[in-house]
């Protein structure tokens, strides 16, 4: 667990995968044929706990919905690259836009389409549902689900790594 901490103390933008991380990967269709997504609020919450402290966060996904625009637009994620069919292409031009390098980069997948992002990131991360050859890439592994707290949890490793955990709750304590 040491190691995971000092990958997260690098971290300067958090890179999440949308179906089985920021959702449980279930797709709901409507009569009509619109998709629907269920996000986490308590995962909302944690990542911007985590952009207020400085961490910039994007999102990498292969699927395309208005309702990951919107999800992004309400937590302020302004690297939202969606109907990416190739996530290392995304992650590439990720890394040209933010400026950072990929060892200050966190990303969370959840599916073989995700291994050649997690391969390259400075801190790989996944979630218990993830296929084990996933898993087996990853730094560290959540507890929580995907769309039920994993990202939460992600976004409260990263602070407590760089030491502004305890500050972002305690903003919330004193009020």
């Amino acid at each position: 667990m040491q190691d995971v901490y000092e990958r997260a103390r690098k971290i300067r933008v958090a890179i999440f995968d949308v179906d089985g991380v920021l959702t449980d990967g279930t797709l709901y269709y409507t009569a009509s044929g619109e998709e629907m997504k269920a996000f986490n609020v308590h995962d909302g919450h944690g990542m911007k706990m985590l952009k207020d402290s400085g961490v910039t966060l994007a999102i990498i996904t292969s699927r395309s919905s208005r309702g990951i625009e919107a999800r992004a637009r309400d937590l302020g994620i302004d690297l939202l690259f969606q109907g990416a069919a190739d996530k290392l292409a995304a992650f590439q031009v990720l890394l040209g836009r933010s400026g950072a390098g990929a060892d200050a980069c966190a990303y969370t997948g959840d599916d073989v389409v995700d291994l050649p992002v997690l391969k390259r990131c400075g801190l790989a991360l996944s979630v218990p549902d993830a296929p084990s050859v996933v898993r087996a890439h990853a730094h560290y592994v959540t507890r929580a689900r995907g769309g039920h707290g994993a990202a939460r949890e992600i976004c409260e490793l990263i602070l407590q790594a760089q030491g502004s955990l305890a500050a972002r709750l305690a903003e919330y304590a004193e009020r």
